[in-house]
């Protein structure tokens, strides 16, 4: 079967392959056929995510996989949560964004420094798809007070999972695919996807 991506993010794009490999699925990010971000005007993940797979489903006629994903900071309200990607201004900017999200918390004490990763899968037949497949994971951990580890992508330096006693960056793929909100997120699609006629 083939996937568009509703992404253009290639972290995104390596993670969900990693975690599809097994699946008789063909992933294909959408800037792959010339297709664009879509404009993400919703208020929560859920509407984003939607947003994204109806705008690839539409433009490539191909069943979409959408994923809106962030980090939600508890003594900040939640905050960046859906502006994750672009919280320093510029979308993308995984270096800015970490440095604000670090001054932001420059005063807070390492007892109310918790967080967690929340992602929405969303996948799509079409565009106007009226059941659409829609799955959710969280990853709960703390933010360090500086970047550990060269892997991973986004705000995994400085996401400390307090029970692997690593940030998402220092740990190997298959332990991280196995912990994350992507992953989780991605098993409860699977269960969907097998139970419904796709």
């Amino acid at each position: 079967m083939k996937l568009v991506l509703a992404s253009s993010n290639k972290g995104k794009l390596e993670e969900l392959r990693q975690l599809l490999a097994d699946a008789d699925v063909e992933l294909v990010a959408q800037s792959e056929l010339g297709v664009g971000d879509a404009e993400e005007t919703g208020l929560g993940f859920v509407e984003n995510a939607l947003l994204k797979a109806r705008h690839a489903a539409a433009l490539t006629g191909l069943p979409a996989l959408a994923d809106d994903s962030g980090i939600c900071v508890d003594v900040l309200g939640g905050a960046p949560g859906i502006y994750s990607a672009r919280y320093a201004g510029e979308h993308g900017n995984a270096q800015a964004n970490i440095d604000k999200l670090l001054r932001e918390l420059g005063d807070v004490d390492d007892a109310r420094r918790d967080a967690h990763f929340y992602c929405v899968l969303v996948l799509v037949r079409h565009a106007h798809d009226p059941q659409p497949l829609i799955a959710e994971g969280q990853w709960n951990g703390t933010i360090l007070r500086a970047r550990r580890g060269s892997g991973g992508h986004g705000y995994d330096p400085v996401f400390f999972d307090p029970q692997h006693a690593q940030s998402a960056a220092e740990m190997p793929a298959q332990l991280k695919n196995s912990l994350s909100h992507r992953g989780k997120a991605l098993a409860e699609l699977r269960q969907k996807f097998v139970k419904a006629s796709f």
